[in-house]
Parts: structure tokens; sequence; C-alpha cells
């Protein structure tokens, strides 16, 4: 899952909200000097991260990417799971998804003196360039996954994985709806 969900998820507390950001920037933190809140807002990003990992539709989208970039599916899928929840937020929230990000927003600003430097300084981005509700628009979506491959080390071939991603909206938008539809039962979320 990727930021927005993991925020939608997490115990609603600004110590929750940040440790439910901080399982991507966890490398080199001590957990048991953490704060219980922040340290229970990670746990519970890797409880999600498990629990999607070994789920059905998650395992039946993976083979819908061709093989040069099924290597990166789990990535390309969290970002565009982002999208999703945001084209069917009223399916899955009572408030209006402007306010939840304005107040994820603002709780991840009040937060920022439990995050890591690396943390404090995407949240800064993600904030200021409102990556949230551009996650609402699918180019968006490509070009921050294009970001995301210039990033890694190795060469890849992940760069246009929106392409397959457009081929397959459809029955990807499924598989995360049965697939969402477990996680919020699964963690009592409405």
């Amino acid at each position: 899952m990727n930021h927005l969900t993991h925020l939608f998820l997490a115990p609603p507390s600004i110590p929750a909200r940040v440790g439910a950001l901080m399982g991507d920037f966890a490398k080199g933190i001590v957990i048991t000097e953490l704060p219980p809140a922040v340290r229970e807002g990670l746990e519970h990003h890797r409880a999600v991260d498990a629990f999607t990992d070994r789920h059905p539709e998650i395992i039946a989208c993976k083979p819908l990417f061709s093989s040069q970039r099924r290597r990166f599916a789990g990535v390309a899928l969290d970002v565009l799971f982002d999208h999703y929840l945001l084209r069917h937020w009223a399916r899955f929230s009572d408030q209006d998804s402007h306010d939840f990000i304005q107040q994820a927003y603002r709780d991840l600003e009040k937060g920022r003196s439990l995050m890591p430097e690396a943390m404090a300084r995407t949240t800064r981005r993600m904030i200021d360039h409102d990556w949230f509700n551009a996650y609402r628009d699918l180019d968006n979506i490509g070009m921050a996954l294009d970001r995301i491959a210039q990033r890694l080390r190795r060469p890849n071939q992940f760069a246009g994985i929106i392409d397959e991603i457009r081929s397959n909206d459809q029955e990807l938008e499924q598989h995360f709806l049965h697939f969402f539809d477990d996680l919020t039962r699964h963690y009592n979320v409405s």
C-alpha cells in the first residue's frame, strides 16, 4: 500500500499516522525507542503490507504485467491503489476525501518532530506538491511511477509501466475493489 492508503487505514492520531508512513522510512530506526503510538502506527503499516502481499487479489494482479515489468508490479500497485481509493472513496468512507487529505497533511506537519530526516523531507514535498490530490489523475500516477523508476539503483524497464496499467485498468480496478473490501473489513475501517 502507498502513503494515502496507509494514512486512511491508520489509527486517527498524529503519532499513529506518522508511524503508518514510517514503514517506508524505517531503515536505521530503533523501533523500541519510538514513542508507543508511533510504534503502533509502524506495526500497523507492516501488518497491512503483510496482509496485502499475500492476498489472492494482489497475487492475481501481478501476471497482468509484462515479464520485464512484473518484478516491479508491487510498487506500481501500491501507488495505483491510492488512485483507486480516491476513485472509489465514497464506497469506503463517509468523510469527504478532500477533508481527509487536508487533515492528514496537518497531522503530518504537526508530527514532523517524530520523523526521521528523510521522512520529514519527503512529507514536506508530499504536502507542498499535494501528492494525494494529484493521485486522482491516472496521468499523475504514471509520472509518479516514472520518478520511482529513475530512483531505482539497477537498470530496469519500470518506466512507462502506466501503459500496462491503462491496458488492464478495469481488471486491476476490480481486483482492488475485492481486495480493499477485505482489507477494510479486516481492519474494521468504515
